[in-house]
């Protein structure tokens, strides 16, 4: 007999988790000052959306107008990121109020605010791609052109901005980054299918056309859906890049409906409003059921691309990982006609995260960067 699914956090068990979250810098509230958690919490009442941006933005413009009345642009900056961290929690996991779309529409303002004291600078670059665009971020490394570039693409409810942040440590390494949020969230112009990797070609067609960009070191980096999208563009494009990287992708068993059933409703992994935030990415989902029926049709295996030509990639996972099952990791190794690489936790769970052990920044920093040096064959000190 099947277990059966875990029920949704409620409101008092979404605080002591946050707050625990918070502490030990675990995602999503990496980087949030956990007094600032606590003061928002104490505004919320209930799981309402509006409600819960509400308190989100009150402590968020604190830190905004302190960013505007600042002496200096480090001040400045540092204060425009704790309200950009802020104000996304606000949205998170998805604007799916008119609170929470105020809170993402304030987080991409406070973002572009810190942003404008980046140095390199920030490039934003928008894509025309079927009568909407692809709004892109690209940073270029101090170092001599043409430079490799990392194509990296957000996850369900993580951002462009959440990337570009991020890859600010592969720069130093001369190494440019362009990040853009994955179909169906942010400002992606096309909701998720079985063909939405053609948004991702049309960006590749883009770097193509840059002078400063090697157009023989584009490497891909996906992150848990992002983690999607780069493994099969390491099929569909391999011609044309040349390696991917992927955190926790779903290949074909994550998509099955009985998984979907079992590890959608109430997952601890996720904080909250897992189903709510999958539903959000489909054009017409309203329901599991819903999610039954389109989930399948993004199977790699399904779309016959699996045992198919494919660029060098790297699998990064966890064997607890209960979002997506670790043997999409190994379907994913065995198949194709290239050697891959893995790290796989054996105690980690999504994205082979280990509370305290293995966090999000420790594995982007020991695991991913070096290998995507090594792939970009940068020359530079492990």
């Amino acid at each position: 007999m099947s277990a059966e699914p875990s029920r949704e956090r409620t409101l008092e068990e979404i605080k002591e988790e946050s707050i625990a979250r918070a502490e030990r810098g675990g995602y999503p509230l990496i980087g949030l000052d956990p007094a600032d958690v606590r003061e928002a919490f104490q505004s919320i009442r209930t799981l309402d959306g509006d409600e819960w941006a509400a308190a989100w933005i009150a402590v968020g413009d604190r830190y905004q107008a302190k960013a505007q009345a600042a002496s200096g642009p480090v001040e400045a900056k540092a204060n425009y990121l704790r309200a950009w961290r802020l104000y996304s929690f606000g949205r998170w996991p998805v604007p799916s109020s008119p609170g929470k779309q105020r809170a993402y529409t304030k987080a991409l303002q406070s973002f572009l605010a810190a942003a404008k004291a980046l140095d390199p600078p920030l490039e934003i670059i928008r894509i025309p791609f079927e009568g909407s665009e692809v709004v892109t971020y690209m940073r270029l490394p101090k170092a001599p052109t043409p430079v490799p570039i990392v194509l990296a693409i957000s996850g369900l409810d993580s951002r462009k901005e959440n990337l570009i942040d991020s890859f600010d440590a592969i720069l130093p390494h001369g190494i440019g980054v362009l990040a853009l949020d994955g179909p169906g969230t942010g400002e992606a112009p096309i909701k998720v299918s079985e063909t939405a990797d053609r948004m991702f070609s049309r960006v590749i067609d883009y770097l193509l056309t840059r002078s400063e960009i090697d157009k023989g070191r584009i490497i891909v980096h996906g992150v848990s859906f992002g983690g999607y999208w780069s493994a099969k563009l390491a099929i569909t494009e391999h011609a044309r890049i040349k390696a991917a990287s992927a955190q926790s992708p779903a290949v074909h068993a994550a998509f099955q409906a009985a998984f979907v059933e079992q590890k959608l409703l109430g997952n601890r992994e996720y904080l909250f409003d897992y189903v709510p935030a999958m539903l959000s990415v489909f054009d017409g989902a309203r329901s599991i059921e819903d999610l039954k029926v389109a989930l399948p049709r993004l199977s790699l295996s399904a779309q016959a691309l699996l045992g198919k030509p494919s660029a060098p990639m790297l699998i990064i996972g966890g064997a607890r990982d209960t979002q997506v099952p670790i043997s999409d990791a190994y379907l994913l190794l065995e198949s194709g006609d290239w050697p891959k690489e893995a790290w796989i936790n054996p105690r980690g769970g999504h994205l082979g995260r280990q509370p305290k052990v293995w966090s999000d920044p420790v594995i982007f920093t020991k695991v991913l960067i070096p290998w995507i040096m090594r792939q970009a064959d940068a020359g530079a000190h492990p």
